[in-house]
């Protein structure tokens, strides 16, 4: 069985799959990683995904505290590891670990692997006080992790143009990635970092891209955007989520998505069996612009740019 997929090419020359059919956090986080808080939902739900045919993407972090689900689910499989791209976090916002090289060092040992495809810097919030390094240093280790090949790509996560900036004036490797929060709702996580990432060729990843249908408005069954997306639904014989992921991906920016519905990832691997026109793709976000910026995470960081959020 095959399946159809898209991929997109990193500045490195390395292509990664263009949406991640099972994210470990947001769904599944927990506050503690012990047996007594083991998932086994989880643990099925991967293992399931790993049955599907193409590449599975899955994103994983330090902070979701889900290594031990994702682990299992991964010795269990039979599927090959070049058909399986590993997306992996060093927590920032809570230190977990001395520093990105003990991190991945530790995520490894617990997943049983020799490397992950993409490892990413959490958020930009690393500072000396708090971690005994700064954020340049942070990324220097980021780039041993990737000479040593523990890593095949590395990136950044919630970084704005000005953190970006200063990892630009000292890497010898510049960042392949950076997940963001992204969807109709929320196209600039922070002022102008969608054309700053384009035009610095660093790959957007969205997190969160279904965000307009998991906090609809009151109103939203008279809602242009809403009645528009379900048109173009109806039009291609697909789901309202599936019109919005495939929005992302015609953006330019990979999609992280999860479920607990085995039927809702089965449709985010099979996303590519249908395409958006350049009109349907620019009214969606013409619509998607009309609203308020929506925010789901980092509320306190960010709010403050909710005004310039939703501007191109």
């Amino acid at each position: 069985m095959t399946v159809n997929q898209e991929f997109f090419t990193l500045n490195n020359g390395k292509k990664m799959p263009a949406v991640a059919i099972i994210g470990t956090g947001t769904r599944w986080f927990k506050q503690e990683e012990t047996d007594k808080t083991f998932n086994n939902d989880l643990v099925e739900q991967i293992s399931k995904g790993l049955t599907l045919p193409g590449i599975v993407h899955i994103d994983a972090a330090e902070i979701y505290r889900t290594y031990p689900e994702v682990g299992k689910a991964l010795r269990e499989n039979k599927k090959p590891r070049d058909e399986i791209f590993i997306t992996d976090k060093y927590s920032t916002s809570l230190k977990i670990t001395e520093n990105p090289i003990v991190g991945l060092e530790t995520s490894l040992k617990k997943l049983d692997l020799e490397y992950v495809d993409l490892y990413l810097l959490h958020s930009p919030f690393i500072t000396v006080e708090k971690y005994g390094i700064s954020l340049e240093q942070a990324w220097k280790d980021m780039e041993t992790l990737y000479k040593q090949c523990k890593a095949k790509n590395i990136g950044v996560s919630n970084f704005a143009i000005e953190d970006l900036e200063r990892i630009l004036k000292v890497c010898e490797i510049k960042p392949q990635v950076n997940q963001i929060e992204f969807n109709a709702f929320l196209q600039n996580q922070t002022p102008g970092i969608f054309k700053f990432c384009q035009s610095h060729d660093i790959r957007l990843e969205a997190y969160s891209p279904l965000s307009p249908l998991q906090k609809k408005p009151d109103n939203y069954e008279s809602d242009p955007f809403y009645i528009y997306v379900a048109d173009i639904a109806k039009k291609y014989g697909k789901t309202d989520a599936q019109i919005l992921l495939r929005w992302v991906t015609k953006r330019g920016v990979v999609a992280v998505t999860t479920s607990s519905k085995f039927s809702r990832v089965q449709d985010a691997q099979n996303l590519f069996t249908f395409d958006l026109t350049q009109e349907e793709v620019d009214r969606i976000t013409e619509l998607g612009l009309a609203h308020p910026a929506q925010r789901l995470y980092w509320n306190d960081v960010y709010d403050k740019y909710n005004s310039e959020s939703q501007k191109q």
